[in-house]
């Protein structure tokens, strides 16, 4: 049989390489060795997640977050454009933080029989809500300081300044935390942390693209439900409205239903 394109791990390659290149770029920009048919754009400029507090901002003061580019508003607006339509596809098809934690979750995967199974439902079922929490504050503080205190924690800006002198040590103490956690949890920063991502969540409610399972087909084998990252029981649903979801496919019958047109993404 011949195997299928990963078109989501191509994905995945080509905005982690786009976002480095990015970030390399604009710190040789600084020393005049930056490529010229890039720019000297920061990652602040096309990070989604500053649109949001500066959107805030505007509304609330109509003025910018310090360092935010207009840039991040249209690129916010894109996001969630994209996420009406199909829910959260861009944590896992192009954020690259989500993408190296699964990449390491792989090599988890392989070492260790229990992972992403090793914290107990009571547990990981109020973790989940953290997120909620980080959002509201990160966007209340950065409204009224106009300054981007969430650096101060962020492992998406440590990824790819870690090397550099604008690292913070809070940033990569929560970087290498979360991809030491990549190898027991499936996606760790995701489920229980990521602010960004407990917004575009609530993309899952109101969605046009759903995941919908066929249940006159489904022969409850739960391949779908071993195969979600997020740890959704999607064989015991109709549409999966789930917070959680990221819309990675992954229990699709294009991926692992054995049944044809059983589980798919469609309105």
């Amino acid at each position: 049989m011949k195997k299928k394109i990963n078109y989501r791990l191509i994905s995945q390659i080509f905005f982690f390489a786009l976002v480095a290149l990015i970030t390399m770029n604009h710190y040789l920009a600084e020393s005049g060795d930056g490529l010229p048919f890039i720019g000297s754009m920061s990652l602040h400029a096309i990070c989604p997640y500053g649109g949001v507090a500066t959107f805030v901002a505007l509304l609330k003061y109509g003025v910018f977050v310090q360092k935010i580019h207009p840039s991040s508003l249209v690129m916010l607006g894109i996001i969630l454009f994209a996420g009406v339509l199909f829910g959260p596809v861009v944590c896992s098809y192009a954020c690259p933080l989500g993408s190296i934690q699964e990449w390491i979750g792989k090599i988890g995967k392989r070492v260790f029989k229990k992972h992403n199974k090793i914290i107990p439902y009571s547990i990981d079922s109020k973790l989940r809500y953290v997120r909620y929490f980080v959002l509201i504050f990160t966007v209340y503080v950065t409204t009224n300081s106009l300054k981007l205190m969430f650096l101060n924690i962020d492992p998406y800006y440590a990824l790819f300044n870690f090397w550099s002198e604008e690292a913070v040590v809070g940033g990569i103490v929560a970087l290498i935390a979360t991809l030491v956690l990549s190898l027991l949890v499936e996606r760790p920063w995701c489920k229980y942390f990521c602010p960004f991502g407990a917004l575009m969540g609530l993309t899952n409610f109101i969605r046009i693209f759903k995941i919908r399972r066929k249940s006159e087909t489904c022969i409850d084998c739960k391949a779908c439900d071993r195969a979600c990252p997020m740890n959704i029981k999607v064989s015991d649903k109709e549409v999966v409205r789930n917070h959680q979801c990221i819309s990675c496919g992954e229990c699709t019958s294009d991926a692992v239903c054995p049944v044809e047109d059983t589980v798919e993404m469609k309105m």
